[in-house]
């Protein structure tokens, strides 16, 4: 496989899938042959990595404006339509052709190989293959070209996870990891001996496990607290229709060279140092459908070049540190959500928590904290909470005690496909 390849043997290869990908994009997508037009792009000059610069970077505005000049193939090669929603609040189309499911197959097998997983297993999904998500239908095809057994289960109720996991007795669950908290409450709650039940392995998607130093956060903690069980983190998006999982050494996730093209740029677009955060820019490799050049993610990450114990040599992604779009500046201070989730996470009597985000009348970003509790001896929880903020981020948002149902009420929406911690407000009222 080409990510235990050297360096510079990667760079080759991915440079020549950069010329395919250039040239069938010249022929086929009508918002890039305009893109060339208009900037005077000659796809044949576009030879080395460093020359993609010379490229305009595309952005999620972009797909919600000219969704189906995206598209490079006729109606009828259409198998698969996805949706995911944008800045603009306009759902964005994936057309996927049946090659394209093909590479979601081909990704998702060599990511579950990445974190250990082999034909025989069998994988409890607890994501929803429905309500045009990608992610479930990618693990399914990936588990199946694997050779693994698949459980689809879905998402949320706690009782039938339980129900499935004791009649099928599955060795791997993939999973939201703020809910595999929920479904060992519902455990302990329910006389249910989880720690001697089958699951050996969690692969985690949609949340961070770890620190930027790759060592498990409070969330990854707690699991692994209360479960031995071995924890997997993992990265992807539906615009890249491409996973970045850990091995089981845990720091990173890996890159996967034949599938995707990974920049990371500053605010201006320019290259970072490695191990510095910058956007992930990326360019797809063999899609056919619907393939995105300079793709900027919005996700912030940082890049490590080094080997990895595991023996690839492609390099590895960072957790996410946040979104390029959800920079807050609090009174003063600007920080991203996850500085927020940190200290909340690290606040024992707070069992669940949302912050919203919204604009005050003077324009400024304002920030509001509501919070469901567990029993605890401090009187006065609002002023202990933002203490604990002024120490840890220097500045305190306005804090709300409300019943922990109405918070886990708004964190699992039950038409939502990830956990809801985060509530951006600004310029929609």
């Amino acid at each position: 496989m080409i990510e235990y390849k050297p360096q510079e043997e990667i760079t080759r290869f991915q440079e020549e899938k950069m010329q395919v990908a250039l040239q069938y994009l010249s022929l086929r997508s009508p918002f890039y042959r305009r893109m060339f037009r208009q900037h005077a792009v000659s796809v044949d000059k576009i030879k080395r990595m460093e020359d993609l610069r010379q490229i305009p970077l595309t952005d999620k505005k972009d797909l919600q404006l000219h969704n189906s000049d995206f598209l490079c193939v006729p109606p009828e090669k259409i198998i698969d339509y996805i949706t995911t929603s944008g800045t603009l609040g306009d759902p964005v189309t994936f057309a996927m052709t049946d090659k394209d499911l093909d590479r979601l197959a081909y990704n998702e097998k060599i990511s579950f190989l990445c974190t250990g997983a082999q034909p025989g297993d069998v994988v409890q999904l607890m994501t929803t293959l429905d309500r045009r998500f990608m992610a479930g239908l990618a693990y399914f095809l990936g588990l199946r070209a694997l050779g693994a057994g698949v459980v689809r289960v879905g998402n949320g109720i706690p009782e039938l996870q339980w129900d499935t996991i004791r009649r099928i007795r599955p060795n791997t669950i993939v999973c939201v990891p703020s809910f595999i908290l929920h479904i060992i409450k519902y455990a302990e709650d329910n006389g249910i001996d989880y720690r001697s039940s089958s699951v050996k392995k969690i692969v985690c998607i949609g949340e961070n496990l770890r620190e930027q130093d790759f060592s498990l956060n409070l969330l990854g903690q707690r699991i692994r607290e209360k479960w031995d069980v071995a924890l997997f983190s993992t990265y992807a998006s539906t615009e890249m229709a491409t996973t970045f999982a850990e091995c089981e050494h845990g720091c990173g996730g890996h890159h996967h060279p034949e599938l995707i093209i990974c920049e990371l740029l500053d605010e201006n677009g320019a290259p970072v140092e490695e191990g510095r955060v910058g956007e992930l820019v990326v360019t797809t490799l063999g899609v056919e459908g619907m393939p995105l050049l300079r793709f900027k993610t919005g996700d912030l990450v940082s890049m490590h070049a080094a080997p990895c114990r595991c023996g690839r040599t492609s390099m590895r992604l960072s957790p996410v540190v946040g979104r390029a779009n959800h920079l807050i500046k609090l009174k003063g201070t600007t920080l991203y959500p996850p500085a927020l989730f940190d200290v909340l996470d690290n606040t024992p009597y707070v069992e669940c928590y949302v912050v919203e985000v919204g604009s005050n009348d003077s324009g400024n970003d304002s920030v509001l904290v509501r919070v469901g509790l567990r029993a605890c001896a401090v009187n006065d929880i609002v002023k202990d909470l933002k203490d604990r903020f002024r120490a840890k981020i220097r500045v305190a948002p306005e804090v709300e005690v409300c019943p922990s149902e109405a918070i886990r009420k708004i964190i699992f929406p039950e038409m939502s496909r990830k956990p809801v911690k985060f509530i951006d407000k600004r310029g929609k009222n």
